[in-house]
């Protein structure tokens, strides 16, 4: 089967299994890519801050992806201070240029605040911690005032234009930097052109699962084109453009069966608590059920009839299930109980004749006789000997020889005829049923009982352990 054939767990020592074990774990490992990079362009908008001081690279790739590109009014920002920082050296702070950049700045700090550039972005972590940065550096509550002064002639001269350029580069710079402009489509989302990249991993995973259905429905002729392609349900969340995350059942399922990832461990690590529980409750479940259905059907005499009256009883067979048991277990009986048991029932039926002899009155007056006296001890051992062998020996030849066999069939067809006519007296129904449901009711509260008193993940643990005996057992000593 095609499903089955690709299954290192099913054939793994199959030549279809060697021969497509390259193929399960280069469509593995490209399933792995994809989720990999799906999983990054989920989170990048959270982390690009880290890539941008750690990676730059990846952001100067990856922010066209998502639409993403520098904000205008804090790159006009930093373009201001670069030229400041440029020309302080060449013309002097008390310069008029320097004077007319300071103004600038101060212009364009009043505007960053008013206007908050970060609201685009949703950054308003970065936009209070940039405030909180000057007001602390310049002592005051007002980030207006702390920005007026630090772009200030008298400040720079002061703290030293060179320091105070170096705080801004150190601790402001960097948070305007990250701040960014994202665009957005005619239908006002965010623009994520990773659907292009996504593409190419859609269409082979898309191509790999109709052949993977043509093979199984090829393979089983009972299944529709429908059928086949649900046993392979999970490799369709691989084809969804939204809700990429899904993706990692298939992708988990495809490395286990691989052979590249082993997550038998793991699955039983993260279900170990939560299957105990679900096993105990289920078991119990199926213990009750199961006994209230067999109270139900005793209770409404469905057993019975079943017993009784097996006209209405559904059979897998033409063969009588009961009498083929009952001649079964004479067999056994006869054949190698018996003759296993023979000296005890040879010493039960020599004690039992022997007294039933003994008490008889024949027997009596024999031992009146004058000169008999010891004589009727030794015939009653005698014969009760032969009586006892007599018995055994008739039991086991009446049983095999074919008029026997047909006197003993009789004998067995009228007794489970009496047997049924007796039990289908109500009042003999009534009493049985009863009893049956009383017996099970014990059983259902007792079980019960001592389901709630067992811990399940004990269970659990020593089933575990078992099943590794079974599946590493000890070597064989010497």
């Amino acid at each position: 089967m095609a499903e089955q054939a690709l299954t290192p767990d099913n054939y793994a020592d199959s030549k279809n299994y060697r021969s497509w074990n390259w193929w399960n774990k280069l469509t593995a490992l490209i399933a792995l890519a994809n989720i990999l990079l799906a999983l990054f362009n989920l989170s990048y908008i959270q982390l690009r801050d880290i890539y941008l001081h750690q990676l730059p690279a990846v952001v100067a790739y990856y922010d066209p992806v998502k639409g993403i590109e520098p904000h205008p009014d804090t790159q006009r920002y930093l373009f201001a201070v670069d030229t400041l920082t440029v020309q302080l050296p060449q013309v002097g702070l008390q310069a008029p240029q320097t004077e007319q950049l300071l103004s600038n700045l101060r212009q364009q700090s009043t505007d960053l605040l008013e206007e908050n550039p970060f609201l685009v972005a949703n950054k308003f972590g970065t936009f209070a911690k940039l405030k909180r940065h000057m007001q602390t550096y310049l002592g005051t509550d007002s980030a207006r005032q702390a920005f007026a002064r630090f772009w200030s002639q008298d400040f720079l001269a002061q703290v030293g234009w060179e320091q105070a350029l170096s705080f801004f580069d150190s601790q402001i710079r960097p948070l305007l930097a990250s701040n960014y402009y994202r665009y957005v489509d005619e239908n006002g989302q965010f623009v994520d052109r990773f659907w292009q990249i996504d593409l190419y991993f859609i269409a082979f995973f898309g191509i790999e699962f109709l052949i993977q259905t043509f093979l199984v429905y090829q393979r089983h002729s009972e299944l529709t084109w429908a059928d086949a392609m649900w046993r392979r349900w999970y490799d369709g969340l691989l084809l969804l453009p939204t809700w990429r995350w899904l993706r990692i059942i298939p992708v988990l399922v495809r490395l286990h069966r691989s052979g590249l990832v082993n997550m038998q461990r793991v699955l039983g690590q993260m279900t170990h608590e939560p299957s105990a529980y679900l096993a105990d409750r289920v078991s119990t479940f199926l213990m009750v059920r199961l006994i209230n259905q067999t109270q139900d059907s005793i209770q409404q005499g469905d057993a019975a009839r079943a017993l009784l009256e097996p006209g209405g009883y559904v059979q897998v067979s033409d063969i009588n299930k009961v009498d083929a048991i009952t001649d079964r277990l004479l067999d056994l009986s006869i054949y190698k109980v018996l003759p296993q048991v023979q000296p005890d029932l040879e010493a039960l039926l020599h004690h039992s004749l022997k007294g039933a002899l003994q008490e008889s009155d024949f027997y009596q007056q024999l031992k009146k006789v004058p000169g008999m006296k010891g004589l009727p001890v030794e015939v009653a051992e005698q014969f009760a000997s032969y009586l006892a062998q007599a018995t055994y020996e008739v039991l086991i030849t009446s049983y095999s020889d074919l008029k026997g066999r047909q006197l003993f069939d009789y004998l067995t067809q009228h007794f489970k005829q009496a047997l049924r006519r007796e039990l289908q007296d109500e009042a003999t129904q009534q009493e049985l049923q009863l009893l049956l449901s009383d017996l099970l009711e014990e059983v259902k509260l007792n079980y019960v009982q001592r389901s709630t008193e067992q811990d399940p993940e004990a269970t659990l643990e020593e089933a575990d352990q078992l099943r590794q005996e079974m599946e590493n057992p000890p070597p064989r000593q010497s």
